[in-house]
This record gives C-alpha cells, structure tokens and sequence, in this order.
C-alpha cells in the first residue's frame, strides 16, 4: 500500500518531462498507476470479502504514537476500487478531450488520485486528516487550473475556504475524540467506542467537516460553483471521489458513532433535505453539467443518510449506492464533456436532436439515467429498492415513514431530473447545434460505455454486487425482519410498489412541467456567500485602513507593546525567581557587551545609512566573539559569516538608495513611548532567559545530545543535532529558507516586470549558455563589462587567486563538519561569500562565468536531496531521517568511515549556495540596470564624439585634396 502511494507522488512528478515527448500518448501512462491499484485490489479482495483485512505500518516516532497506519478492509477495498477505477478511465477520456497544459492537468489527478487512495486506507485519524487536506489542495489546482480565469480562481478559492474550514472543524472533533477513546486509531475506535459528553460534542464536529466536504446543505454551494472546472476533473472529484470523502468517513465511523445522541438526528435530517433540496433546484437548472452538479449534492444526500443511519440494510443500500453513483454520474459527465466538446455549449436551450447525431453517446447517456432513476435490472434498483427497504421497516429508526416519505419524494425529482437531462441533451428535432457537432471518436466514448456498462452488469450479476458490499454491512446486527439480501426481484411487495411509484411521478413530472412551468426558486446559498465574502473584503478594507497606516515605527511599537504586555503580565503575575546567574565567565565579555552596547546605540542615532548598517554589523561580529568565548566555536563561525553576507548584501542594496536617513518627524511623546517599549522589550526577554533557566527542574535536553552523540559517528555535537537529532527541523527550515529567496526574486520582479532572470542571459533549461562556449581572454571574463572607472585591478586579481582557494575552503567545512567546526550551512556561506567576490569584481555577467548552473535548480536540488536522504530509510526498513554509520575498506585509503547525514549535509550546502546565487541575481538586475543603461549612455556619447571626430577628419582630407589638386593644376 505505501508502494503504491508512493508511485502515485512519483509518476506525478515525472508526467511533465514525459508529456513533452510523448504528447498526447502521456494520458494512457498516467493511467498505469491507478490500473495498477485496480489488479494489486483484485488480488487482495477474496481474503478481504471474506472478512479478512491487510494492515501497513511506518513509524515516524513511535515513542511520540506518530506513525502511519494502513488498512484494507471490505469499505477501503470498495473505495479503492471506485477512485483507482473511475481515475484510470477520466484519465484514458482526457487523451480526447484535453488539448493544452496536459502535462500539469495530468500530475496534478495523479497527485489527487494518490492521495484520495490514501485517505481511504488510512487507519489513523491525524493520518486520515492529512491525507484529506491533500485532496483539498489538489482539487483547489485541479478548478483553478493556471488561475487565469477569474470565475475559475473564485471557484476553486471557495471549494477552499469551505472544505479546509470543515477540515479544521474536524480536526478539532478528531483530537477530542482519540483522546476519549484513548487512541487515535480508527480500528481501535470502531472495537472500542468510545461514549460520553465529549464524544458526542466530537461526534458534531466530525459530521460538520464531512458536511462541508460531501456539499451538505447548507455547505454544499462550492460543488456546484466547481463546474468551471474541465468536465473530466468533474467527473472525478465531484462524481467519483473528493465527494465521497465526506461520505466515508460518515461510513467508516458510523458503527462505532451511529447510537452517540447527535448523529443520527444530523445524518438523517442534513442527508435528506439536501436530498430533496438539490433535486428541486437541478430542475430550474439549463446548463447540463450544473443539472449534474446538483443531483450529485441530491444523491450525496442520500448517500449521507444511508450510511449513517446506522442499519444493516440501509449501510448494504448506501455501499450499493455508493458504487453504483460512481459509476452513473460519472458516465453523464463524462457525456456532457464529450457534448461540449463536440458542440461549444452545455445549454438545454440550444441543444436539440443530438440523440440522432451521437447515438452511442446517448445510448450509453441513457443507460446511466435509467440506473440513476433506479430502473430494473440496472445497479440503481438495486441500491434502491434497499433503500426503501431500510427505511419503510426501519423501526429502530425514529420517525421512519417520514423518511421514507423524503426518501421517495427525493427519488421522484431524481426521475425528474434525470428525464430533464436525456430531453435537453439528446430529445426533440435536429438543429444547428447538432449539424455542426462532430461525431467523438471511439476511444472518446469507450471510458463512457465502460461505466455504463458497469451499472448494467453488476444490476444483473447482483450475486458479485452483494459478495462487494454484504461484507461491510455485516458490521451491523440483522434488523427485526432479519438480514435484507440483495435480488432483482423480491417479489410484489410494497417496496417495489412504492419504488415503481416514484418512477411513474417522476416521469409524469417532467411531462407537465418541462414546458409550462420552472419550480419556485429557492434561497441561493451562493449569493449568500458571496455577500459574506464581501463583507469580510470590507471589513479587511475597514481594518487595514485602521491599523495598517504606512509606518514602520508604528507597526513596531505595537509588536513591541504587544510582547511586553501580553506574556510579560503573565511573568509578572507568576514573580519568578531569577536565580542567581553567572554574569561572566570570562574578563573580556564585560567590555564585549560594552562594545554591543555602544554599537546598537550608535545605530539608533546615527543618520547615515552606511554607518548605521556597518555598527549594526559590529555588533553582530561582537557577539559571535562572545559565542567564541564561551565555547561555541560552530555558533561563532555561522554568526560571523551570516554577518559578513547581511553586510555585502545590505551594502548592494544601499547603492539605490540615499546615503542618509530623512530627518525625524516624531514628536516627542512619541519618541517617548518608543523608547520605553525599546527598553521594556529588552527587560522583559532578559529576565525570561533568566527565570526559565532557573525554573529548571529536569535534566537539560543537551545531556542527552552528549550522551548519544557517539552513535552518529559524529564528534562535533552541533552537527549532529542539526543533521541528526533535529534533522526535521533542519528539513523545514531550509525549506523556509528558500521559499524566502523565491519571495524576494518575486518581489523585485513585482518592481521590474520581465526583468529578473537567473544568471545568464538565455532562458531555457538548467544550465545558461552564457560565456559557456565562449574562449576565455581574461581572468575574470565578467570584469570587461565595467567601465574603467569602475575596476579594480588589486581586487580582480586577489579575487582569481582567492576563489578557488575559498571554494575549497568551503568543502572542506562541508565535509568536517561531522568532527570538527563546520558544516554544509557554513560551507554554504563560505562558497556564497565566493561568488558575491565574482559578483562585486564583475557584476551578474562575472557570476554567470564562475557557475553554469541556476541558483534556483541548485537550491531545488539541494532541498529534494536532503528530503530523499530523509525518507530513503523508510526503503530499508528504518524510520525517517535515521542515520547510519558506514565502514568502508578500500584497497588504497585503508579503513573510510561516514555517516549516511553527511549527504543530507550535502543537501543543505548546495541549498544555501543556490540561495545566494538567486539573491545575487535577483538583487543584481535592479543594481546593474541603471549602470549598464549609464555605461550604454556613455558609449553612445562616446561613438558620437569619434563619429563627429572622424567627420571632421574627413572634411580634412577633402580641403587638403581639393588644395593639391589645385596647385598641381597651376603648375601644369
């Protein structure tokens, strides 16, 4: 099982680079995933269907219960089958119907198909929970697409909001419900159910975020506002999958949950009026795929209250449905995708006669509405006539004839609504529309007839139907009239009256109202949205304009403020003691404080900008001698070279701006509580160190760090704690790191449109072609580009004899780290400090020569091999980011020995070298931009100076000819 998701994560990412050479072959590649779920099911489904399941485990930290819990059982393998099935046959349809971005579109169904398969087989809840926002965010790519279209970002911000908003809510009744049950594990909750007050406030929770993600009223307005999305990412998320999470999980905790007070009351109710809510409005409705969108919140309606109803019958009819709404709604949007494509329109209105144009479509279109409207001897009869068969002697129900009651008046809008589709899309005389249509190509149509095909065959082989669904529904005790079984035929009873009833009215229904009369239009939760939305715009306006007033002063003061009065109140309430520290331990650190002291000082008062960045950068350098001598030789090295680069970088940016401050306009109250925040902040954090070191009460963390350091292979410990024990946090914060280098490109992007580009001047692929074939005639090939004014012979030529020797440096940082001062930040910083030299003797030009590679491709490398050295362990057994100690003996070198970290080491090295680069680039393009336009100027200037001089010259030649010949002709 975790092969397979992470087959799903790795076709994903490689589907781009094979689109753009297989082209529109790439669809059927993409399938090979989700067909491979399909058989590795098959294979496990004769243990599972007999009551059997298959568990998967990964420890990520035992001690701390996080672990990754998978389990195939009979509902895992049902929705296993529907979202590999249905996703593997979306993703054949869209070879036909997908013309552009194919490659993206393609990564990003695969990603969602992965981690939907995930959700279902997850047996964890905090496992479950991920796994679901997962499909939250691919769906929110999958309806947004290039984010090009406005309706498109407004819908997909809105599918968004909404499920991420019940997500949270759930997560919140997810927490409250494993610490009841005293487990997290969802096998372990369903053996032991748990019961009490605060499961059933849990219980509410979870119901509201599967609500929000199966689109129950009254959440369910980001469903149908999701149809701007390209019909197969319909058919798939909103037919066949990210719907149907809600779904299950009401399935899948409704035996443990189904006696807890709220959750039948909240199933039974929200399912059924959504049931007949959506029908009634899928009948005012023109547009086929909005039609389809609010059936489908009709029938998830249903599918909510049946699995939820806590039955064996009604959980055998929900399951039935369950698949069987699977495979029908998702063959008429799959038909609805090949009408638009054909004809350039989904509306009622203008469509007419296709039925005789496409008749394979609208045969296989009608097979899918007949099981839809539960005709016999299709799928849906037999999911219906469960149905009513659960809820008609459903005693233990409360108020079950009113059920059956919204049951059957659901099912005859259905009917309704269904008959609505097959007479929009394919009834009445031939038209324009349908003489310009173009007949889809069979391939086109195959995945439609698949589908129906599949409502038909499992209606009539009922016997391979129940041997799928019987096994779960057997989690619940028979009802008073005994175990229900599924059959086509039960014989006259009044279920099958009431059933055939229902489809009679339906079709009656439609008769007299399709051209005499629209149902009344009910309240439009979409408009109520938007409103809501639209007040929170102006009240963010309102806000903004309060408190965001373009100061940065004031935007410090009140952090400030805030720090100090908020935890600061708390410390003084509590008065701690401060202990008794030790203020120095060494003569020198007095006078060091001093000089930190006098430079932070000097930098609020003094008025040039320089001068205040260089004190500022004395003071940095202060403390890292500090860290030196107190024995922190690693911190003393990162902080001397993270100063040195914050120097050269701020020192690059000052060339564009003033060389002073602008004078002060603060009166003097306000300097005052300035001053005084200042002050109170610097109290404050100083007795918080104080008091929690004194607060002490266990051991300090570090003793274990010295104690278990040896079993890195490491000796220097704080390099082991960065690649080792907090290896996560390391993971993370590179990936701050770089995120924050992409944010500053983008920025000076924002500022100079089209402007930011990686180092060289080609755009196309990893590695720039400038200076790359070009004979090297100088030392420095970039230092040619500066003016004369502007070079530095001594700097230029200590910069070639320095680089290399400081590049080296670097590595050997990077390598002996693990035992002495160094590691892959500080090689890092050391190689940057190399190229910002490349960068200050000869510009982005200089820097482009001395690497060949983009600073954004190093840095994405350097990331991705730290995440891979991080999960590599899980392949042979290990947990995440476990490191190992190798011995090697090679022939010539004698006994090598390392650790697996110092690759992950590695990852860190060329991240932050790829930072740089990018920071350099990005920064350089607004830095060189006016000097190339000046020196472009001066060329201009110069070559009209030597054009007017070699006018001039001629002029000359002329005079001095015209004067020779003159004189020659005298003299004959």
């Amino acid at each position: 099982m975790l092969f397979l998701l992470a087959a799903h994560a790795g076709l994903a990412l490689a589907i781009p680079w094979w689109q753009r050479r297989l082209g529109r072959a790439v669809w059927p590649v993409a399938a090979l995933v989700p067909l491979a779920v399909v058989v590795w099911a098959g294979t496990r489904a004769p243990r599972v269907l007999d009551g059997g399941e298959y568990v998967e485990s990964l420890s990520w930290a035992p001690s701390l219960g996080l672990t990754v819990e998978l389990r195939l059982d009979a509902l895992a393998l049902l929705m296993l089958w529907i979202v590999a099935g249905v996703g593997a046959l979306v993703l054949l349809y869209c070879r036909y119907y997908v013309e552009h971005d194919a490659g993206r579109l393609a990564a990003t169904l695969l990603a969602f198909a992965g981690a939907m398969a995930g959700l279902v087989l997850a047996d964890n809840l905090f496992v479950l929970y991920v796994f679901w926002e997962l499909t939250t965010v691919a769906s929110f790519l999958l309806i947004a697409e290039r984010g090009e279209a406005a309706e498109q970002r407004r819908a997909a911000r809105q599918a968004l909001l909404v499920t991420t908003g019940g997500g949270l809510v759930m997560l919140l009744g997810f927490i409250m419900l494993g610490q009841a049950a005293g487990t997290y594990s969802v096998s372990g909750i369903l053996a032991d159910p748990p019961r009490g007050t605060t499961v059933s406030v849990a219980v509410v929770l979870v119901l509201i975020g599967a609500f929000a993600k199966s689109a129950q009223m009254p959440l369910h307005g980001w469903l149908p506002a999701a149809m701007v999305a390209p019909t197969p990412v319909s058919a798939y998320l909103h037919a066949a999958a990210m719907v149907k999470a809600g779904v299950y999980l009401v399935a899948r905790l409704a035996p443990a949950l189904a006696d807890v007070p709220p959750w039948r009351p909240m199933v039974l109710v929200v399912g059924l009026v959504t049931m007949v809510l959506a029908a009634w409005r899928a009948l005012r409705v023109t547009d086929l795929k909005m039609l389809l969108a609010y059936g489908t919140v009709s029938e998830l309606g249903m599918l909510t209250a049946l699995l939820g109803a806590g039955t064996r019958t009604a959980a055998l009819a929900g399951t039935v449905m369950l698949l069987a709404h699977a495979a029908f709604k998702s063959a008429l949007f799959l038909s609805v995708g090949i009408i638009d494509h054909a004809t350039g329109t989904r509306d009622i209105r203008e469509l007419s006669g296709l039925g005789r144009r496409m008749p394979v479509v609208c045969a296989v279109a009608t097979v899918a509405v007949a099981s839809m409207a539960g005709l016999p001897p299709l799928l849906g009869y037999l999911g219906k006539e469960a149905a009513v068969e659960a809820f008609l002697y459903g005693t233990e129900l409360g108020g079950h004839l009113w059920l059956t009651a919204a049951l059957l008046l659901g099912s005859l809008l259905t009917v309704a609504y269904g008959a609505r589709f097959l007479q929009g899309a394919f009834g009445g005389p031939p038209g324009d529309v349908a003489a310009r249509a173009h007949r889809p190509a069979p391939g086109f149509v195959a995945p439609v007839a698949v589908l129906s095909t599949a409502t038909l065959v499992l209606g009539v082989w009922y016997a391979g139907t129940a041997a799928l669904t019987t096994p779960y529904a057997d989690a619940y005790p028979p009802g008073p009239h005994g175990a229900y079984e599924l059959s086509l035929w039960h014989g006259l009873t009044a279920v099958f009256g009431l059933s055939m009833l229902s489809i009679l009215l339906g079709v009656l229904l439609h008769l007299v109202w399709r051209d005499r009369w629209r149902p009344p239009r009910l309240p439009d939760v979409q408009r109520g949205f938007d409103r809501a939305m639209a007040a929170v715009d102006r009240l963010a306006v309102v806000l903004t304009g309060r408190t965001q007033v373009g100061s940065l002063p004031v935007y410090m003061t009140v952090l400030l403020v805030t720090v100090v009065t908020v935890p600061g109140a708390v410390l003084v309430a509590a008065t701690p003691s401060l202990g008794s520290p030790q203020w120095w331990w060494s003569p020198s650190e007095p006078f060091l404080a001093v000089m930190v002291l006098a430079a932070a000082a000097a930098v609020v008062v003094t008025r040039h900008r320089l001068t205040g960045i260089l004190l500022s950068g004395a003071a940095g350098y202060g403390v890292a001698v500090i860290f030196l001598i107190r024995g922190a030789p690693d911190l003393a090295l990162t902080q001397f070279l993270v100063e040195t680069m914050t120097l050269v970088v701020v020192v690059l940016v000052l060339r564009r701006m003033p060389a002073r401050f602008e004078p002060g306009r603060a009166r003097t109250g306000t300097r005052v509580v300035r001053v005084v925040a200042s002050g109170a902040v610097g109290v404050f954090v100083a007795c918080l160190a104080l008091m929690t070191s004194s607060a002490r009460e266990t051991p300090a963390i570090s003793t274990e760090y010295v104690r278990r350091t040896p079993e890195t292979g490491a000796l220097n410990i704080v390099n082991a704690i960065i690649v080792d024990f907090r290896a996560l946090d390391t993971l993370g914060e590179i990936a701050v790191i770089l995120v924050a280098a992409v944010g500053v490109a983008s920025l000076v992007r924002v500022g100079r449109p089209g402007a930011v580009r990686e180092t060289g001047d080609r755009v196309g692929g990893p590695f720039p072609t400038a200076h790359w074939d070009e004979p090297v005639e100088t030392w420095l090939p970039g230092a040619r580009e500066r003016s004369g004014g502007e070079r530095s012979v001594l700097l230029e030529v200590a910069t070639r004899l320095l680089f290399p020797s400081i590049l080296l440096l670097s590595l050997y940082l990077l390598f002996s780290g693990h035992y002495s001062p160094g590691g892959g930040f500080s090689g890092g910083l050391v190689a940057g400090q190399a190229f910002v030299l490349r960068y200050l003797v000869g510009g982005r030009a200089d820097l482009g020569a001395a690497v060949r590679v983009r600073g954004s491709v190093i840095a994405g490398s350097g990331l991705m091999l730290a995440a891979f050295v991080g999960l590599l362990p899980l392949a042979f057994g290990g947990v995440p980011l476990e490191s190992v100690v190798v011995t090697l003996h090679p022939p010539v070198l004698g006994t090598v020995k390392f650790a697996t970290s110092t690759f992950f080491d590695i990852g860190v090295y060329l991240l932050v070298v790829g930072v740089v680069l990018r920071l350099l680039s990005a920064v350089g393009v607004s830095l060189d931009a006016p000097r190339a336009a000046a020196r472009d100027e001066d060329d201009e200037d110069a070559d009209d100076d030597e054009d007017a001089d070699a006018d001039e010259d001629a002029a000359g030649d002329d005079e001095a000819g015209r004067g020779a010949r003159g004189e020659e002709g005298g003299r004959w």
